[in-house]
C-alpha cells in the first residue's frame, strides 16, 4: 500500500470506491486504501498510525464540516501543519464537504434525481411518510432527504453508491473529486 484516504465511515468508504471505479480506477491495483476510520474523533490515531511517523504512506482525507476541528488538531499533532485552513487543508488532500457527503451529493444530483434513486430502491413511499411527520413538514426538500437518508441503520452506507451512480460524472462535488485526485 502506498497511500491512504482516511474518511469518516463505510458511507464515505462506499461512495469513494463507487466513485474511483466510475473514474475508471482500480485502486487496490493502485496501492491505494480507502479507510473508514469508525467517525472524525479517530483521525489523529490514524495519522500516527499511516502518516510519516507511521508506515509512511501518502495521505488525503474526507470529512464533514463539522468534523474540520478534529481534523485540524489531528493533522497539527503529527506534524502535517497546524492552523490549517480549509484552502491549505485541501492542498494536503484533506477536503471538507459543505454539511456532509449527503448534502454533496444531493446538491450535485438535485432533488429530483434523488427521490428518483429512492424510488428505484422501492423506498419512496417510507420517504413520502416521513415527510409527512410534524417535524419534517415545513423543513426543506433537501432537509429531509437528508434526514432520510439517516433514519434507519445502513441506509446512508446502501444509498451512497447509488446516489454516486446516479451523478454525472461533470457534476461530481469537488471534494470527492478532490479527495481521489490526491492519491
Amino acid at each position: 500500500m502506498r497511500a491512504a484516504v482516511l474518511v469518516e465511515g463505510r458511507s464515505d468508504s462506499a461512495a469513494l470506491e463507487r466513485l474511483a471505479a466510475r473514474r475508471g480506477r482500480d485502486l487496490a491495483a493502485e496501492g491505494v486504501a480507502i479507510v473508514g476510520m469508525g467517525g472524525a474523533t479517530n483521525i489523529r490515531r490514524y495519522l500516527e498510525l499511516l502518516g510519516p511517523r507511521g508506515q509512511g504512506l501518502a495521505l488525503a482525507g474526507l470529512c464533514d464540516a463539522a468534523e474540520v476541528g478534529y481534523f485540524r488538531r489531528g493533522l497539527a499533532a503529527v506534524g502535517l501543519g497546524s492552523d490549517l485552513s480549509l484552502a491549505q487543508m485541501r492542498a494536503r488532500g484533506f477536503h471538507v464537504c459543505v454539511a456532509d457527503l449527503e448534502d454533496e451529493l444531493i446538491r450535485a444530483l438535485g432533488t429530483d434525481a434523488v427521490e428518483a434513486v429512492i424510488a428505484d430502491r422501492g423506498e419512496l413511499n417510507s420517504f413520502r411518510t416521513m415527510q409527512r411527520q410534524p417535524a419534517q413538514r415545513d423543513r426543506p426538500l433537501e432537509a429531509q432527504l437528508r434526514r432520510f437518508l439517516g433514519t434507519r441503520g445502513g441506509r446512508k452506507i446502501a444509498y451512497a453508491p447509488a446516489l454516486v451512480d446516479a451523478l454525472d460524472l461533470a457534476r461530481v462535488p469537488a471534494p470527492l473529486d478532490g479527495v481521489l485526485a490526491a492519491v
